[in-house]
């Protein structure tokens, strides 16, 4: 294949940029994916219940601004959001090892950045998906959708395998100071984006709640979409519950050191980059629909590996589960995340997918939480085998729904919804 057609949306200037600015500021989070709980862990002494309260902080965000961040966000331009949310990211991050070595941090200065860092994610996370259709056009969705993962993809194997030596040789709240530079170099790189975009025109009686409901009622006449974020709600939930866990699993009863965990995380990004690169001849060959719910369905099991291995070589052998896991993962999104755009119209993009990010990511926090409860109740090995079982189960509603046999994306053009009943949007 020649270079140009393998390099495709990479060879505008704008999307590069968009490009690079997500490897940035996905650096920083995969370091920070690793080093935040690591504070807790090894510099604060915090208990399980303290770091699944920490997971929560994290994501606490989407519930208390998930769904008025999509109407605030469709009334504004995208891109100065995620630079303006990039750089406040990066400034939370800072205090963190600044409060460290002036002898004030404590683990609720911890609780407390998490959530502030949490919610400015969620206006960054909707911007970022709704700035996406705009900037490719919706005929190249499902080929930007598959860059970026790929590039999300390389940071998670690269992220927690440099983190996990810096945690070693600086200390984990010196290691943010680099998640810290990723994303405020990531707001810089997308601030050099030409392309401009038009602003949202005013619409006339516009209300937040009115527009809140707006998006909630095209998801709900949307069977697909429907399913889709009833099986992310489920997946997520037990995903974080088991995610909390594992470091403490790692560190505590595998007996692995920071470099270690970060080896195992860097296999889970091995499988993501994997799935990044399979997503799209997969969805080709199997169906959009059906890879959305086939994909978990054969990586999820393996994760009920970890919690049956001892400190030794079997921890490698569970990795392999874990990054079966993440190749999974990373095709169902990409294909999903395909989906959810076509199908939702322009004046739609903020609402729709902060209402899929409120539905989808809103049990988050509940997960951290029950991950906490469960690890002080049952152990951390006892809380790998719940949440692997959770996982599998999530791929319940896809099945049941438009998604077993949907075959291929529709491409065509939605109109914006008009102030009244959004007829021309009802389309499943």
């Amino acid at each position: 294949m020649p270079m140009a057609s393998r390099l495709g949306l990479l060879r505008t200037r704008d999307f590069g940029r968009f490009f690079a600015a997500t490897a940035l500021g996905q650096w920083g989070d995969r370091i920070l994916f690793l080093a935040l709980p690591l504070v807790a862990i090894t510099a604060l002494g915090a208990d399980e219940f303290q770091v699944g309260l920490l997971t929560a902080m994290t994501t606490a965000g989407s519930l208390l601004v998930g769904l008025p961040a999509g109407a605030w966000v469709d009334r504004m331009r995208k891109r100065p959001v995620m630079i303006s949310t990039d750089l406040a990211r990066a400034l939370a991050l800072l205090t963190i090892p600044l409060a460290w070595w002036a002898g004030l941090l404590t683990i609720w200065w911890l609780h407390a950045v998490a959530l502030v860092h949490g919610v400015l994610t969620v206006f960054f996370d909707v911007a970022y998906a709704s700035y996406l259709p705009h900037l490719v056009g919706r005929d190249r969705l499902m080929e930007g959708n598959a860059k970026l993962s790929a590039i999300r993809s390389v940071t998670s194997i690269g992220g927690p395998g440099l983190a996990g030596p810096l945690v070693g040789l600086a200390g984990a709240p010196a290691t943010l100071l680099v998640s810290s530079a990723g994303m405020a170099l990531s707001g810089l790189l997308a601030a050099g984006i030409r392309k401009r975009e038009q602003k949202p025109e005013p619409r006339e009686h516009s209300r937040l709640i009115r527009d809140v409901k707006e998006g909630l009622r095209f998801v709900r006449e949307q069977p697909a979409l429907r399913a889709v974020l009833l099986g992310d709600a489920i997946f997520n939930l037990f995903l974080v519950l088991y995610q909390t866990m594992l470091l403490v699993f790692l560190e505590r009863e595998a007996g692995l050191e920071p470099f270690g965990i970060g080896l195992v995380l860097s296999g889970m990004g091995c499988g993501a980059l994997l799935g990044a690169l399979l997503a799209t001849r997969l969805a080709q060959r199997i169906g959009q629909g059906r890879v959305i719910w086939l994909a978990p369905l054969l990586t999820c099991p393996p994760t009920a590996l970890m919690p049956l291995t001892r400190p030794g070589w079997s921890v490698a052998v569970a990795a392999l589960g874990l990054s079966a896991l993440s190749m999974g993962g990373v095709v169902r999104v990409v294909a999903q995340s395909s989906l959810q755009q076509a199908l939702t119209p322009d004046g739609l993009l903020g609402r729709v997918s902060a209402t899929a990010r409120f539905v989808s990511w809103g049990g988050i926090p509940l997960g951290g939480l029950l991950g906490g409860a469960s690890g002080e109740a049952f152990g951390a090995a006892g809380t790998l085998g719940i949440g692997a079982a959770g996982m599998t189960l999530s791929v319940l509603p896809n099945v049941m729904s438009p998604l077993r046999t949907l075959r291929a994306l529709p491409v065509e053009h939605l109109p914006s919804p008009s102030p009244g009943p959004h007829s021309e949007a009802r389309r499943g």
